[in-house]
């Protein structure tokens, strides 16, 4: 057996508000460079708006708990795949091959 929860007309405006504002944010925050940040201010921005949508658009917020552990679970396996993404990203440039030119096989060939 499941409630409707009826949410005023004045909560999804201030819901969209909020949505806009962080657009704001996000555009003025495009000007700036964060250097090694930029991702990190991005992507808290975005998980921001996303989770005022998630919550108020789509009814989290007043669903049962399974619904909102589905919603967790989504949230988790999401920042899982970021986070692996991520480390490849970061962990890429930092083989040294040194010096000496390599054939297909990985043996050193003369230096040029």
């Amino acid at each position: 057996m499941s409630e409707n929860h009826v949410v005023s007309p004045r909560l999804y405006l201030l819901v969209f508000a909020s949505l806009m504002v962080l657009t704001v944010v996000t555009v003025a925050a495009s000007r700036y460079d964060f250097g090694a940040g930029n991702t990190v201010v991005a992507l808290a921005i975005a998980v921001l708006k996303a989770s005022l949508v998630v919550l108020f658009f789509m009814h989290v917020k007043y669903s049962g708990r399974l619904v909102q552990l589905m919603v967790a679970a989504a949230f988790l396996w999401l920042a899982l795949l970021i986070s692996g993404s991520l480390s490849d990203y970061v962990t890429r440039g930092r083989v040294n091959h040194g010096s000496a030119t390599r054939s297909p096989t990985g043996a050193a060939l003369e230096d040029r």
